[in-house]
C-alpha cells in the first residue's frame, strides 16, 4: 500500500477477538521468525514495512546487513497475553545462531562481538512513534574487543554509551534528559562543541556515569548478558505499539489498533567509525515538490539516530559526491533500482562503514499533496505505472488540501488560540459577532470573520458573507463545520480557550481582548487562530476548477497540469456520477464548473430563511384557511423564481428538490426571548395581542427533541397546502423553462418517510398538482417522485417504499443519528473525543460512513429497493457523499451517484475514479 493511500478503519472488537482465538489455535504450527532471505515486500502485514522491505532489498541483491524479523503475530500474542509465544525463544535462538555463523562472530564474544539493532516496523509507516535500540550485545566484557577489532577505542566507547543511553530510556524507562544532561556536562568539561569532540577517555567516564544513572533510576544494573539485552529490547519494541504517542498517531492516521508491530533484528554496521563512515537519508524524488533529483541528508561519523535527533547539522546528500564519490555513485544506482522496482518515490536510510555502503531501510516515501500528484503523472510518463495505478497514488484528502488557500509560512504571526481544524483554508477579516453585522460590513466591502459560540441556521447569511467562521464550541461535523465545508469556507470550531461574549462583542484569551472590528486570521487547516492579518497565498487548483486557469496554457502551473490529468483519469474510469448539494443558482453554477452532473439535494428550507422566515412563521401559525392561503400565496412566486433560476443554471442536468424539512423550531421565535418580551410588555401594561397569540402558539408547538418531531413528510401532512405549494412552484418553474426551450430535469424528493403510506399520500397530492400545471400550461412534464431514506424503518422496509418511489436518496446524516441514537451537535462536544481516545471509534461516524451499522442498512435497502423496482435510481446526499472512504463504499454497494457540497465535487470525482480503478484491478499497494 502506498504511504498516501486511504487510511483504514479499525476492525471491530469482536473481529479482533476472533482473530486472536484463531491465532491461539494455530500457534503450534505458525512461524514467528523470518530470515531476511525468506520474506518479500508483499508480507507487510506479517513482517511490517521495515522487515518486508529489507527482505525485498536482500532478494534484489542489494547490500543489506544480514538479520531476521519477528512477526506482528508474535507481537499481538504478547500484547494479548502478557508473554511471548512459547515457540518464539527457540525460533529467535535458531535464527541468531544462523546469523552468528554467517557473520563469523557471536553476540557478546569477548574478542570480536556481534552487535545487532532491534527496530520496530508496522504494516503502515509510523515514523518515530515506536522504539529502536542500537548496539545490542555490547557489554563490559566485550567493549575492549570491539575497540581492538575496529582499531578505534573511541568508536567502541561511543557505541557503548549509545547503547546504555538508548536501552536505559527505551527499555528500562529512565528519563532520557538525565543522559542528555550528563552528556552536555561532559562536553562542557572538555570544552567540546559536539559529542564527536569527546575522546575515548571522556566516553569511558561517560559510560560509567550512564551505568550509575541506570542503577539509580531503574533499580537494577545495566544488563551485561547480551541475550538478556536482546530479549528485553524485543519486548520493549512490542510494548511500544501501545504507547500514548503511537496510539495518538494511529487515531490521527486511521491505522487499525490491532495490527501490531514486527521487530527486525539486524547485524550492526557502523557509521561512527571515523571520517570515512557516516549515515544518511535519501529520497529518489523531492518529497516536498515531487521533482526529480538528488534529495537527502548525510552526516559523517555518525549513527542513524544522530540524523533523526538533529544533534549535529547534516550536509546535503549531493555533498557526499565530494566526500566519498564511490559510495555516492553506488547509492545513486541503488536509488534508481529501488524506484524502478517499487515504481514510486522511495525513502531510503543508509550507512557507510569504512567506505562500504549498506542499505538499512527503504519504503514508499511520504510526500506532500502537491508532490503526490506530480509524481503520479511523472511515473505514468516514464511508463512505470498506468492510469489505474496512478489513481491509487493520490487521494481526495490531498486534493482538498491543494484547493484551499494557505497562509504564507514565512510571515510573522501572533497566536491567539487553537481549535478543531473543521474546514481547511486560510481566512483573514475583521471580527464580527453576529450575522447582521457580518452581512452589513461585507456589503460595505469589508472582509469579516464571523465569531460565535456556535452557529445555527439563522447564521447562514452571515456565514455566506464571512471569509471564515470561528466558534468556541462544536466539532468537525457541527453546524458551523458542515455548512462551512459545503461553501468552501474556512472554519475553526471548538476553540475552547477563546471566551466569546456576543453581547459585549468581544472574545478574550487570558488577558488579551479582541474587540469587534479587530483583524484576526483563521487557519482551518491547522485549527490555529492568529491576531492581526497573516498574508495568504491563493490556490491555483481552485482557479483551475473555476475555469480561470487552463491546464494546457503555455504558462500553466505544473501542479495544475498534474491535477488536470489525474481528474481526467478519474472521470474516464468512474461509474458513480457526482452531483452537488446546492440551494441556489450561484452555488449550482459553481458546482457545474467543478464538474457536477446535477443537483442531488436542493434543501428548500434554506430558501425560507432571512426575510422569508416571517412568511413561513405565518403559515405555521395560521388559524384559518384564509390566513394559510395568504401565506402560501406570498411564498409561491418566491419559490417558483428560486426554481426557475436553479433549473436554468443546471439546464440539461437532474435537479433533486427536497420538500421542506426543517426542525419546526427553526421557523418559530425563540421561546425564551418571546416569553421575556411578553413579560416585560405586561409589566409596562403595554399588551401586544400578536405577541401573546404568538407565545401561545409557540408553547403549543414547542418540542423537546425537534430533530425527531414535526418535520419532513410529517410537516407536509399536518400543514395543508405546504407541499402542494412547493410542488406547484417546481412544476410551474419546469414548465416555464421548457417553454423557453430549456431542458429542466426536476426530481421531487419527499423527506423523512418512515412508511410507504406517508409517501403514497404526498405522492397522490403531488401528482394531482403536476397534472393541473400540465393542463394549465399545455406542457408535458416528466417529474420523478422519490424519497429520502434517512430513518432505519425506511431502510428496513425499502422494498415496500420502492413501490411508490422512482428513486431513493440516502440521507446518511440523519440515518447516522437515528441508527446510533446520537444528536450530532450534542455528542461531538460531550463524549466523541473520549470515544476516539478509547478506540471505540477509529473515526467519527458522521465523518466516514459506519459500514457495519449504517452501511449495512444502506446495502440492504439497495437490494430490497431494486428487487421491487429494478430500475430504481439510487444516490446519497448526506455529508458522506464527499468523504473519500465513504465514496468507495457507495461504489461497492452499487449506488448511481453521490451528492456533496460544491467544493467537495472534485474530491468525489477523484475518489469515484479511484474506487472504479481499484475494483477493476488497479494497483492498491
Amino acid at each position: 500500500m502506498s504511504e498516501n493511500q486511504d487510511p483504514h478503519v479499525p476492525t471491530s472488537g469482536s473481529a479482533r477477538e476472533e482473530s486472536r482465538d484463531e491465532s491461539r489455535q494455530r500457534e503450534g504450527t505458525r512461524k514467528f521468525v523470518y530470515d531476511f532471505t525468506e520474506g518479500n515486500k508483499d508480507l507487510k502485514h506479517l513482517l511490517g514495512g521495515k522487515g518486508a522491505n529489507l527482505a525485498e532489498m536482500t532478494n534484489l541483491g542489494l547490500p543489506v546487513p544480514p538479520g531476521f524479523t519477528i512477526t506482528t503475530e508474535a507481537c499481538n500474542i504478547y500484547l494479548d497475553s502478557g508473554t511471548e509465544p512459547p515457540a518464539l525463544r527457540d525460533e529467535v535462538s535458531a535464527h541468531l545462531d544462523a546469523l552468528e555463523r554467517k557473520m563469523g562472530k557471536r553476540l557478546g564474544q569477548a574478542d570480536d562481538p556481534l552487535l545487532v539493532s532491534v527496530r520496530s516496523g508496522a504494516k503502515f509507516s509510523m515514523p518515530g512513534m515506536m522504539e529502536t535500540v542500537l548496539n545490542v550485545g555490547l557489554s563490559d566484557g566485550c567493549v575492549e574487543g570491539l575497540a581492538e577489532q575496529a582499531g578505534d577505542e573511541r568508536f567502541a566507547w561511543d557505541s557503548y554509551r549509545r547503547l546504555i543511553q538508548m536501552f536505559g530510556k527505551t527499555v528500562l524507562g529512565v528519563d532520557g534528559d538525565l543522559f542528555e544532561d550528563a552528556l552536555e556536562e561532559a562536553k562542557r568539561a572538555k570544552g567540546a562543541a559536539t559529542d564527536v569532540d569527546l575522546a575515548a577517555g571522556d566516553l569511558r567516564k561517560l559510560v560509567e556515569r550512564f551505568k550509575k544513572i541506570v542503577s539509580r533510576e531503574a533499580g537494577r544494573d545495566f544488563p551485561q548478558d547480551p541475550r538478556e539485552q536482546l530479549d528485553l529490547a524485543i519486548r520493549s519494541v512490542f510494548e511500544s505499539w501501545n504507547t500514548d504517542r503511537a496510539k495518538l498517531y494511529r487515531r490521527q492516521e486511521r491505522i487499525p489498533g490491532d495490527l501490531g508491530t514486527a521487530v527486525t533484528v539486524c547485524s550492526m554496521v557502523f557509521g561512527n567509525l571515523g571520517p570515512d563512515s557516516g549515515t544518511g537519508v535519501a529520497f529518489t524524488r523531492d518529497p516536498a515538490s515531487g521533482h526529480q533529483g538528488v534529495y537527502g541528508d548525510y552526516l559523517q561519523n555518525a549513527q542513524g539516530e544522530d540524523v533523526v535527533a538533529g544533534i549535529r547539522n547534516t550536509v546535503p546528500l549531493a555533498e557526499l559526491a565530494t566526500i566519498d564519490k564511490t559510495s555516492y555513485d553506488r547509492l545513486l544506482a541503488i536509488m534508481e533500482t529501488l524506484e524502478t522496482h517499487y515504481r514510486d518515490l522511495c525513502d531510503i536510510e543508509f550507512t557507510i562503514e569504512g567506505g562500504q555502503l549498506w542499505m538499512l531501510q527503504t519504503r514508499v516515501g511520504k510526500r506532500t499533496a502537491g508532490a503526490a500528484f506530480r509524481i503520479a503523472t511523472q511515473l505514468v510518463d516514464q511508463g512505470l505505472i498506468d492510469e489505474a495505478e496512478a489513481l491509487q497514488r493520490v487521494n481526495g484528502a490531498q486534493l482538498a488540501q491543494l484547493m484551499f488557500p494557505r497562509f504564507d509560512e514565512e510571515a510573522e504571526r501572533e497566536l491567539l488560540g487553537r481549535g478543531i481544524a473543521a474546514s481547511p483554508g486560510a481566512a483573514v477579516g475583521k471580527a464580527v459577532f453576529d450575522s447582521y453585522t457580518a452581512i452589513k460590513w461585507s456589503r460595505s466591502g469589508e472582509k469579516v470573520i464571523l465569531i460565535r459560540r456556535e452557529t445555527n441556521p439563522d447564521d447562514l447569511e452571515g456565514m455566506i458573507a464571512a471569509e471564515g467562521i470561528l466558534t468556541s464550541r462544536g466539532g468537525k461535523t457541527s453546524h458551523a463545520a458542515v455548512v462551512a465545508r459545503g461553501m468552501g469556507k474556512t472554519c475553526v470550531c471548538g476553540a475552547e480557550e477563546l471566551e466569546v461574549d456576543t453581547k459585549a462583542r468581544r472574545l478574550t484569551v487570558g488577558e488579551r481582548v479582541v474587540e469587534e472590528g479587530d483583524t484576526v486570521s483563521v487557519d482551518g487547516s491547522t485549527g490555529r487562530v492568529y491576531l492581526g492579518e497573516v498574508p495568504v497565498v491563493p490556490s491555483p487548483v481552485v482557479e483551475y476548477f473555476e475555469g480561470r486557469m487552463h491546464a494546457g496554457a503555455d504558462d500553466a502551473d505544473e501542479l495544475v497540469e498534474a491535477v488536470h490529468r489525474m481528474m481526467a483519469y478519474a472521470d474516464r474510469r468512474r461509474r458513480l456520477r457526482v452531483r452537488a448539494n446546492a440551494d441556489n443558482a450561484e452555488d449550482a453554477l459553481r458546482a457545474r464548473r467543478f464538474g457536477a452532473q446535477g443537483i442531488g439535494l436542493c434543501r428548500t428550507e434554506h430558501m425560507f430563511l432571512g426575510e422569508r422566515r416571517e412568511l413561513v412563521e405565518k403559515l405555521i401559525l395560521a388559524h384559518t384557511d384564509e390566513e394559510r392561503e395568504v401565506a402560501l400565496g406570498a411564498l409561491m412566486p418566491l419559490q417558483k423564481q428560486d426554481f426557475v433560476e436553479l433549473f436554468e443554471a443546471m439546464d440539461g442536468l437532474p435537479v433533486t428538490v427536497r420538500l421542506l424539512d426543517p426542525p419546526l423550531h427553526e421557523f418559530l421565535p425563540d421561546i425564551t426571548e418571546l416569553s421575556v418580551r411578553v413579560a416585560l410588555a405586561e409589566a409596562r401594561k403595554d399588551h401586544n395581542e400578536n405577541d401573546l397569540r404568538l407565545l401561545q402558539a409557540v408553547h403549543k408547538l414547542h418540542e423537546q427533541n425537534p430533530m425527531l418531531g414535526l418535520r419532513g413528510v410529517r410537516l407536509g401532512l399536518v400543514i395543508p397546502g405546504l407541499f402542494a405549494m412547493q410542488v406547484r412552484a417546481i412544476a410551474e418553474a419546469a414548465a416555464e423553462r421548457k417553454n423557453a426551450k430549456g431542458d429542466p430535469r426536476a426530481e421531487i424528493m419527499i423527506p423523512l418517510v418512515g412508511t410507504v403510506q406517508e409517501l403514497e399520500l404526498v405522492r397522490d397530492e403531488a401528482e394531482q398538482v403536476i397534472a393541473e400545471v400540465e393542463r394549465a400550461t399545455g406542457t408535458e412534464l416528466k417529474l420523478a417522485l422519490g424519497t429520502m431514506i434517512e430513518l432505519p424503518r425506511a431502510a428496513l422496509t425499502a422494498g415496500q417504499i420502492a413501490e411508490a418511489a422512482e428513486f431513493f436518496s440516502f440521507g446518511t446524516n440523519d440515518l447516522t443519528q437515528t441508527v446510533w441514537g446520537f444528536s450530532r451537535d450534542d455528542v461531538e462536544a460531550s463524549f466523541f473525543t473520549a470515544y476516539l481516545e478509547k478506540g471505540i471509534f477509529g473515526v467519527s461516524p458522521f465523518e466516514t460512513i459506519d459500514r457495519d451499522g449504517v452501511g449495512s442498512l444502506v446495502r440492504s435497502a439497495v437490494e430490497a429497493g431494486r428487487a421491487t423496482r429494478p430500475g430504481l435510481k439510487l444516490g446519497v446526499c448526506g455529508e458522506h457523499g464527499g468523504d473519500p472512504d465513504s465514496v468507495h463504499f457507495f461504489h461497492e454497494v452499487g449506488l448511481d451517484y453521490v451528492s456533496c457540497s460544491p467544493f467537495r465535487i472534485p474530491v468525489a470525482r477523484l475518489e469515484a475514479g479511484r474506487a472504479a480503478a481499484r475494483s477493476q484491478g488497479g494497483d492498491a499497494r
